[in-house]
């Protein structure tokens, strides 16, 4: 039996969701460019938002990922109440950690989300440890470590090509390159972090009885919907992290920015084009931080870096606290 009204609700939730995912995510794309001057605040959140929205057309194996990765729908019977407490789990914390000004992880929030919605109220072996570990957990780890070196690599290569180059017109070219990054990392951060809000509403949309559960076919309005939600949300912009990510890690220049910017975004492609849903956030700091290291490692204030190191550590957790909070307290009003 169709519950129209409940799975309507939860839609909305996701929508929601996929809106503070695009202000919270915001900085990833436009912090660095802001910063450098190579864009100005309102061109750069319109570039942004426009290349958010059509990289949510490329690829739907992310959505794939998040929708039957962390819960099996095909085994078990999740319930439009846990996913509303998955999505209320993370958009608290999204919320939280854009109002100190904190660019923790989306990503994590989500899948903390629905690990704890799930364990509350199916049970700790309901969850897919191993997808969750192998593609969620890894990639999550392992992308900003790759950003760091990466960037930082790009970057010693970047000082010995322009070694003998003036710094006012080099620095101009590298502002003009960084429209074109920030272009790309907006693009692969659509392809990425849109397909999360896919896949929950799919979920929905399964558990309501609207769609079968033997395949992961996500409806065309629902991809829609994601990609102008998320649009929307990156449209209307994160300052608070936009300020962390452009000036409170260190001075960043121009060719900086474009490194970060270029190797961050190379990566989310990537691990988009696997179905992995890693953290655009945590790819595009750890990004930021090799670049900045590759000229000097004191011009990084750690004390910052050290800070959003915490909120990574913790996102997935207290995500999942959150999450599973909510759901008791659905649980005990409902029953």
């Amino acid at each position: 039996m169709h519950d129209t009204a409940l799975v309507v609700v939860v839609v909305i939730i996701a929508i929601g969701f996929d809106f503070t995912n695009g202000f919270h995510d915001t900085a990833n794309a436009i912090a660095t460019s802001i910063s450098t001057h190579a864009l100005s605040p309102r061109i750069a959140v319109v570039l942004s938002a426009v290349m958010n929205f059509v990289g949510a057309f490329v690829t739907l194996k992310v959505a794939a990922t998040i929708g039957s990765g962390v819960i099996d729908p095909k085994h078990h019977h999740i319930t439009l109440t846990m996913i509303m407490a998955a999505l209320l789990g993370a958009i608290g914390w999204n919320l939280l950690t854009w109002y100190r000004g904190l660019p923790s992880s989306s990503s994590h929030a989500l899948i903390g989300g629905l690990i704890g919605a799930g364990i509350v109220g199916l049970g700790f072996s309901a969850v897919s440890w191993d997808s969750v570990v192998s593609k969620m957990i890894i990639p999550l780890v392992a992308s900003p470590i790759i950003g760091f070196v990466v960037a930082y690599i790009l970057m010693l290569i970047i000082y010995w090509i322009f070694r003998g180059a003036r710094p006012r017109p080099a620095n101009r070219g590298f502002r003009l390159a960084q429209i074109l990054s920030a272009a790309y990392v907006s693009f692969s951060h659509g392809t990425n972090d849109a397909q999360k809000t896919m896949g929950i509403i799919t979920l929905a949309l399964i558990s309501g009885g609207y769609l079968s559960s033997k395949s992961f076919d996500v409806p065309i309005w629902v991809i829609v919907a994601a990609a102008s939600a998320i649009a929307f949300g990156t449209y209307a912009g994160g300052w608070r992290i936009i300020r962390t990510m452009g000036t409170r890690l260190y001075k960043i220049e121009p060719a900086q920015g474009f490194s970060a910017q270029t190797v961050a975004a190379t990566v989310i492609q990537g691990a988009s084009n696997f179905g992995f849903p890693v953290s655009t956030t945590h790819v595009v700091t750890g990004s930021v931080l090799g670049a900045g290291a590759s000229q000097s490692v004191s011009a990084i204030r750690w004390g910052i870096g050290r800070n959003i190191i915490l909120a990574w550590i913790i996102t997935l957790p207290m995500a999942a606290i959150f999450a599973g909070i909510t759901y008791a307290v659905f649980h005990l009003f409902t029953t």
